[in-house]
């Protein structure tokens, strides 16, 4: 649970499983004979668990499907007994059966339903506005996650050079669980500066996707020896360069995975927004571990969401409903007021 006010808010996760059919789009609706209603497969948190993995873990425990997490969607709010609960959703597509769905005292139906007909056999108004959410946006997304390197002590304690300075104890975990969560969206291709720090941050995951790390040079931070001049002039044509390759990277549309610096972040940032035509996403700097997700349809951001490995004080940003080339973002927690268009806000 999380507080809400004064009160323990009830955390759960899940997803609006969907499906191409013709022109159009199928959505997976299950029916719970406890309360005789039809909705999207979620479930709570376990204590300490991640909100992306219960999102995975709910669908799969309730459909037998193993998915493919996209666009982050809407927060779904209401109370339980008296008690807030928030739900946090995503579009997902399936990636494999894990099982052949079997009906059970929880979950006895699941069907497949046109998303142009599902309003009607929705039990509740918050579920329709999810759906109505979904329909507004872009159905199809591809990922593009800027990562802030795990944790590797200090600087100062590793007196050899800083480029091979190794993650620590805590950073090693941290490593581990990134390649857990950024399975959630799915196979991608994995870039990083060359320092160790940053390579062996994503080598869990590029290993479990039996993929390669490309090392960049242009996103290091290591400095450049000589005259002040010279330092100036070869940092301002690595930040160039770094600025084109990400710029590049979100332009491509393939599912891309970038770890780098605090130093450089920020100019990272920056230029994949610029390159997907939004603003800049408000807030502070990542931590050590944490990273966003800029969900791409189209050349343009759809949907934007950050997320640390602990899970702790998580800054995650649901997108309010999205027109035609508009990315409308709204913080989440708190009232998903008004934004305007083209820009993204942060709690």
């Amino acid at each position: 649970m999380a507080e809400h006010g004064a009160v323990a808010e009830i955390l759960a996760a899940g997803a609006l499983l969907w499906r191409p059919a013709g022109r159009g789009a199928q959505v997976a609706l299950i029916h719970r004979p406890k309360y005789d209603d039809w909705g999207f497969a979620k479930g709570k948190l376990t204590p300490g668990e991640h909100v992306l993995l219960a999102a995975v873990r709910e669908v799969e425990e309730e459909t037998g499907l193993r998915v493919t997490l996209g666009r982050n969607l809407p927060p779904v709010r209401y109370f339980v007994d008296g008690l807030p609960k928030r739900v946090d959703y995503w579009a997902a597509q399936v990636h494999q059966a894990t099982a052949a769905f079997v009906p059970n005292s929880e979950v006895d139906q699941l069907d497949w339903v046109p998303a142009s007909a599902a309003g009607r056999r929705l039990s509740y108004g918050h579920d329709v506005q999810l759906l109505e959410a979904f329909s507004a946006g872009p159905r199809q997304t591809a990922p593009l996650i800027l990562i802030r390197h795990a944790s590797a002590g200090s600087k100062s304690d590793w007196s050899k050079d800083d480029d091979s300075r190794p993650l620590d104890a805590r950073g090693r975990q941290q490593a581990k669980m990134l390649a857990r969560l950024l399975r959630c969206f799915g196979a991608a291709r994995v870039l990083s500066s060359p320092t160790e720090r940053c390579v062996a941050t994503v080598r869990p995951f590029s290993e479990s996707e039996g993929a390669d790390v490309e090392e960049l040079d242009a996103f290091a931070v290591s400095g450049h020896r000589g005259k002040k001049a010279d330092k100036q002039a070869a940092a301002e044509a690595r930040a160039q360069e770094a600025a084109g390759a990400v710029a590049s990277a979100a332009a491509d549309g393939r599912p891309t995975v970038i770890c780098a610096h605090r130093e450089n972040m920020p100019l990272l940032l920056e230029a994949a927004c610029r390159q997907l035509g939004a603003d800049v996403p408000a807030g502070p700097p990542l931590r050590k571990a944490e990273f966003w997700v800029l969900h791409r349809a189209d050349g343009q951001l759809a949907a934007a969401e950050r997320h640390h490995p602990d899970g702790e004080d998580e800054d995650r940003l649901a997108a309010t409903p999205w027109s035609g080339g508009a990315t409308r973002l709204a913080a989440s927690p708190g009232s998903a007021a008004a934004i305007p268009r083209g820009s993204i806000a942060s709690a």
